[in-house]
């Protein structure tokens, strides 16, 4: 989904086929360049290119953290987190690549202006990726969240119910929860269209807005706010037991080890759901506005701004699949110790510097004393 983002040596641009000529326009309206000209030096294919390799770049490399530590940890209760972690960064890779593509095909065709009221067949595809590769990552973050949750607060009862072939049926009834989330404009309840500026589709949020098509939005937000509410909870409730744990101090060292994993862990997940709450939010919010205020006809004059906030929220949406990779290649515990090491050793200089600086300060005044007494 990286491919709808689009930059020309000035900034960020918004290019559309306007007409049987396919003249380029950027977002304010003002320069317009011929396709003609555009093909001899457009960098829209090669800054998407570049953005998709370097999502695709991080995806893998997450991957490859992900199935190494699996692999360490198969027999421990870590594997369970693991193996939700993998299936995440995975379903952010095909979320990546596969509506990428799409949109970089549609440009190097180089369509005509598509019919808003008539989508085509890659149309209505491209909007179920968006709604699809849009639940699952907040689905997925929230069953982790509650998985961790009950490893936490009840570990043996986490140990006795979480296991490695039901956690693979948990994946299995997300994605189909998902996928069937996705596929109900297809049996009447909503519909996909091309959004402002035809670059990308989405659920009929603008125009000529339908009941079916507003229920559809608020079941898309409502189920992925509600997953971000719930992680949040399930994270806080997580993180509390942790802290209470940490001040009691009364585990042995076997014990510490599992909460020193525990901790790693939620802080991870509480990278996930900010990365999701920030990235995903603005267009859940937007879309779930602007398809209320289309169904009551009262959009009026502000329908280039929810145009404009759309476009700006499905953007954000797409760096979701670029920082979730980082969450675990930066929030590890191995990463976690250095910058908790470079910390404590640079304090513990503020701190030996001050003491030092200190006693050279009480030396001179106690000499000056001793000088002022044999005079």
């Amino acid at each position: 989904m990286l491919a709808m983002q689009h930059y020309n040596t000035s900034g960020i641009i918004a290019s559309f086929p306007l007409s049987n000529q396919t003249t380029m326009v950027q977002e304010s309206g003002v320069n317009a360049v011929s396709h003609d000209a555009t093909n001899q030096s457009n960098p829209t294919g090669a800054g998407a290119g570049i953005s998709m390799t370097l999502g695709i770049l991080f995806n893998v490399v997450a991957l490859f953290i992900l199935a190494k530590a699996y692999n360490r940890f198969r027999r421990r209760s870590k594997a369970t987190f693991l193996l939700f972690a993998s299936s995440l960064v995975a379903t952010d890779l095909a979320g990546h690549v596969i509506p990428g593509a799409l949109v970089l095909s549609r440009y190097s065709d180089g369509i005509a202006d598509p019919d808003p009221s008539n989508p085509d067949a890659s149309c209505l595809f491209l909007g179920s990726c968006m709604v699809f590769f849009g639940l699952c990552p907040l689905f997925l973050g929230c069953g982790m969240a509650a998985e961790r949750c009950l490893g936490v607060t009840k570990p043996l009862l986490h140990a006795r119910l979480v296991t490695t072939a039901r956690t693979k049926i948990a994946l299995a009834l997300i994605w189909l929860l998902a996928l069937c989330v996705a596929l109900l404009p297809f049996f009447g309840l909503g519909a996909y269209t091309h959004q402002y500026p035809r670059t990308w589709c989405f659920i009929r949020v603008m125009e000529k807005t339908q009941a079916t098509d507003l229920a559809f939005v608020i079941l898309f937000s409502g189920l992925a706010l509600s997953s971000l509410a719930s992680a949040f909870v399930c994270n806080t409730i997580s993180g509390i037991t942790l802290v209470r744990a940490r001040l009691k101090k009364k585990s042995s060292s076997r014990r510490s080890s599992a909460r020193s994993h525990d901790t790693e862990m939620v802080v991870q997940l509480v990278g996930i759901m900010v990365t999701s709450c920030i990235c995903w939010s603005p267009l859940l919010i937007f879309g779930l506005m602007s398809a209320t205020r289309s169904y009551r006809e009262t959009l009026g004059d502000d329908m280039d701004t929810y145009k404009s906030l759309m476009v700006t929220g499905v953007r954000m949406a797409t760096c979701n699949q670029i920082l979730d990779p980082w969450v675990y290649i930066l929030l590890r515990r191995a990463i976690l110790r250095k910058i908790y090491r470079i910390t404590k050793r640079q304090a513990s200089f503020k701190t030996s510097k001050f003491y030092s600086v200190r006693w050279d300060v009480n030396s001179f005044q106690s000499s000056e004393k001793n000088s002022v007494k044999k005079i």
